[in-house]
Formats: structure tokens, C-alpha cells, sequence
């Protein structure tokens, strides 16, 4: 087995395991923990591997500012959504990883009671979500954006 093989599968298998915590409707503190080491292992190891991609570290570092915003550090989550964002948008990735990238500058944004910067990242979000071709992936990012309770 080779390293770039073994960065890969433990970036996978970390990735996952945030997931399995991001599920579960409530955390200990000791699993909102586990759920940060896990994203910044996880986001780690894609580093690692040889032919990561922009869109490789635009999902991490998407995981990275949605754990922090489950965790309630909006600072954290909003540091790791722009980081989101610009890798996104240099690298002129998909529509549905652009609005990702928006949606979690918007859910940061109200952790940080910044309520009209929060609607306006989630609309741009819903600008990019009509631009995704994939019914099942823009179905998915609508339905995260209305999760996010921007306020009147």
C-alpha cells in the first residue's frame, strides 16, 4: 500500500466519521470534539494526497466551518467558509460547491448575528442551487439552505 493510497483512505474514513457525528441530533462535548479533530485529520490527509484537487479542499474545508458552526464558533466557521468560498471560486468549481460555500458563509453569518450578510450569502446560494444540472445535488443544497433560520 502506498502513502499517497493510505493519506487518501484515512481522509475518506475521517470524513466520514464527522458525518456519522454531524447526524446524530445531539453531541456530548467530547463528540463535538471528536467531530473537529476528525474534519482537520480528514482535511489533513487530502492535503497529503498527491492529485487532491481545489474541489477535494473545497469540501473540506466546507466540513471544517460546518462543524464549527454545529459547535456554535461562528468565528471558526466563518474563517473556514471564506476559505471555502475563494478555493471555490478561483478554481471556477461546479455551481453546487460554489453554493455550498455560500451557504456556509450564510449559516456562519448567524452564528455572528450578522443577519444581513447571512441572507444575502444564502439568496447567492440559491442563485448557484438553479444553476446545479444534478437534481439531486441541488435538491440537497436547498434543502440545507432552508435550514439556516436567517431571521426576518
Amino acid at each position: 500500500m502506498n502513502a499517497t493510497f493510505s493519506h487518501k483512505q484515512l481522509a475518506v474514513n475521517c470524513f466520514n466519521a464527522v458525518w456519522d457525528l454531524l447526524d446524530l441530533n445531539e453531541r456530548t462535548k467530547e463528540e463535538e470534539a471528536k467531530m473537529i479533530h476528525l474534519a482537520h485529520t480528514s482535511f489533513w490527509h487530502w492535503t497529503q494526497v498527491e492529485d487532491h484537487t481545489p474541489k477535494n479542499l473545497s469540501i473540506g474545508y466546507w466540513q471544517l466551518s460546518r462543524v464549527y458552526a454545529i459547535a456554535g464558533l461562528g468565528e471558526r466557521a466563518l474563517f473556514y467558509a471564506k476559505r471555502c468560498l475563494d478555493v471555490s471560486m478561483e478554481n471556477k468549481i461546479e455551481p453546487f460547491y460554489i453554493g455550498y460555500g455560500y451557504e456556509a458563509m450564510s449559516r456562519a453569518n448567524v452564528l455572528l448575528g450578522q443577519q444581513n450578510l447571512s441572507k444575502k450569502h444564502q439568496q447567492l446560494a440559491m442563485e448557484y442551487a438553479q444553476k446545479v444540472e444534478n437534481e439531486n445535488e441541488k435538491e440537497m443544497l436547498e434543502k440545507d439552505l432552508l435550514t439556516i433560520d436567517v431571521g426576518k
